[in-house]
């Protein structure tokens, strides 16, 4: 499933599932990196729904993390975020390609996620992986003055 699962080499990420002990580093970054952060309710109640979540780590410090669910030939990509100091490193990508991996190896035939259109690094990361845009959904996201669009983008996986 995962060529980076479980690496112990000094220097090299390695990739695991997220348990509750994981939540405050992943709130951590959350609330460095966006304005409108997922709360610790939202990935507990992820971890609860049996979602799958993974966190990427170099060492003992966390870098990055996803959460992706999988049903019905689809995947979602609900949450994909790597910390500020470690972004435009190629963690995004790597996180990309494992839940991708992942999605595939649950039977999903396509993966879908919403993205801000103000988002830039995060959709140009998406369009080098061949996703495209699909829809767009009104006022999806909390901003600091009212709310934000949200695109649909979508990924063939076969």
């Amino acid at each position: 499933m995962s060529a980076v699962l479980k690496d112990e080499r000094p220097g090299v990420p390695s990739l695991a599932r997220m348990c509750e002990p994981d939540l405050a580093e992943v709130i951590a970054i959350e609330a460095a990196i966006y304005s409108h952060p997922w709360t610790s309710g939202n990935f507990s109640d992820s971890l609860r729904a049996g979602y799958e979540c993974r966190t990427l780590r170099l060492g003992t410090e966390l870098i990055g993390y996803f959460v992706l669910m999988a049903a019905a030939g689809e995947a979602h990509l609900l949450n994909l975020s790597v910390a500020a100091r470690h972004q435009r490193s190629g963690h995004g990508a790597q996180l990309l390609c494992e839940a991708m991996a992942l999605a595939r190896s649950l039977g999903a035939r396509s993966l879908f996620l919403e993205v801000r259109p103000s988002n830039r690094g995060a959709q140009a990361l998406y369009t080098r992986f061949g996703f495209r845009k699909v829809g767009v959904r009104r006022a999806y996201y909390p901003a600091h003055f009212g709310r934000e669009d949200a695109l649909v983008l979508t990924l063939p996986l076969q």
